[in-house]
């Protein structure tokens, strides 16, 4: 029992050691390099595909409550 304690702790020890490794670390171009990089552009680019498709089923679910709110029968047509 104290021997696989003492593996564990190694273990994790290790991958601690490597997580936190400074070269293993860098930042992307889009945090620190250069802006203009291709990956910089791509980045922008599926961040904005993603705001794309967000805002198009955002708008999509708000129009369908706005149609069902219009076909409705509100308390006017139950007077009728």
């Amino acid at each position: 029992m104290m021997f696989r304690n003492k593996i564990r702790a190694l273990l994790v020890c290790g991958v601690a050691a490597l997580a936190l490794h400074p070269l293993a670390s860098n930042a992307c171009s889009a945090c620190y390099g250069d802006p203009n990089s291709s990956m910089s552009k791509g980045l922008t680019w599926g961040i904005t595909a993603l705001l794309v498709v967000v805002v198009g089923v955002l708008t999509a679910i708000s129009t369908f409550f706005v149609y069902v709110a219009k076909k409705s029968p509100t308390d006017k047509d139950k007077e009728s």
